[in-house]
């Protein structure tokens, strides 16, 4: 009996043995986790770095205070060099990092640098650098002068000087405005989507070897609307191949130029006018009949039509209201009386044309 009391009593100590606690776990170095989507941006000698910061630490543990941001930069495979500032940054923020190059590093042949970001503890220890981002160090393309923009009925005339023949033109292109009051054409199923407050638009340098550099100095932005502003900003581009890599290299901004695009322009002058005289049977009912090809402008109102005789005035015999149809029967005609017609075209805003090349029809006596 007491031997089994004895053995009973060593199977409640095995059972016991079972809960002890096991060797402590490391504490954790509380790492900020590294960053993987840095990206560098060079305009003319100044770099923009921009990232998102990690919320958690490498050990998956949530990131609760701000953390120290390193900013270094390399050329080739030497040491990355640590680039002045400081930087505390909360989890989850964007970060972002502006330097300006330099002089050793914004002159010179065009060639490879890259950036690096690296998140520290507080006892300035980190998981690594983050992925590398590449911009071109070197001498920059020299600034766009003297940019100019023109409104015409086609859209907007962007003009520069010229410059190196193997340079691109990027044109930045901000809207300032949104549409107040929207032609009564463009509304309903037809309204036109939003237009982005940014855009970007590239002239390639020509294709042809021979081509004159006056060729770069000119575009048109047919995609601005009507009853909006805009500012422009130009640079040039260079593409460099470095490490069988096409790199840009992009110069400084130009000044902005501003422009509000009104139409004020008129509509397609009408082409194609034609009369045709017509006696009635009774001998007494005289008319001329004319038609013209019709304007194709998408916010055309109608048509005027004017008549004279010989060297007089002008005279418009059509009704106020603009003629929808590119017709128009003139009833009050004399026989033997030779008339001289021309049409012009009036869109939404009131804008008329000029007039047509005219064209004259004799009524004949009965």
């Amino acid at each position: 009996m007491p031997f089994l009391l004895a053995a009973g009593m060593g199977i409640a100590l095995l059972f016991e043995g079972c809960g002890t606690p096991g060797a402590p776990l490391a504490p954790s170095l509380n790492l900020p986790d590294t960053v993987n989507d840095l990206a560098a941006q060079r305009t003319g000698d100044r770099v923009t770095l921009t990232w998102k910061m990690p919320g958690k630490t490498t050990d998956k543990l949530l990131l609760k205070s701000e953390i120290p941001v390193r900013v270094c930069r390399k050329e080739g495979s030497g040491a990355c060099a640590t680039v002045p500032g400081n930087l505390l940054l909360a989890p989850n923020a964007v970060g972002a990092f502006t330097e300006t190059l330099p002089q050793n590093l914004a002159t010179g042949t065009p060639r490879s640098l890259s950036y690096f970001v690296e998140l520290l503890n507080r006892n300035g220890r980190s998981a690594g650098l983050s992925n590398p981002s590449v911009i071109l160090a070197g001498q920059a393309p020299a600034p766009v002068a003297n940019l100019s923009a023109k409104v015409i009925k086609a859209g907007v005339v962007l003009r520069w000087p010229p410059g190196s023949a193997s340079e691109a033109i990027r044109l930045h292109r901000k809207l300032l405005t949104t549409l107040a009051v929207k032609p009564k054409t463009r509304q309903g199923l037809m309204a036109p989507e939003p237009e982005p407050l940014e855009q970007s638009l590239l002239v390639e340098p020509p294709a042809e070897p021979g081509q004159s550099d006056r060729a770069l100095d000119r575009t048109l932005d047919k995609d601005v609307r009507f009853d909006e502003s805009y500012e422009y900003r130009a640079q040039r581009v260079a593409r460099v191949t470095v490490d069988d890599k096409t790199l840009e290299l992009a110069g400084p901004l130009s000044e902005p130029v501003r422009v509000q695009v009104l139409d004020v322009f008129p509509p397609a002058v009408p082409t194609g006018l034609a009369a045709v005289a017509t006696l009635g049977q009774a001998g007494n009912e005289t008319s001329i009949d004319l038609s013209w090809q019709p304007v194709t402008d998408v916010d055309l109102a109608g048509y005027a039509v004017y008549r004279r005789e010989g060297d007089a005035a002008w005279q418009r015999i059509s009704p106020a209201t603009p003629l929808v149809p590119p017709g128009f029967h003139d009833a009050h005609v004399e026989p033997g009386h030779t008339y001289r017609y021309a049409v012009t075209a009036i869109d939404q805003g009131g804008h008329e044309s000029a007039r047509s090349a005219e064209t004259q029809e004799t009524v004949p006596t009965p």
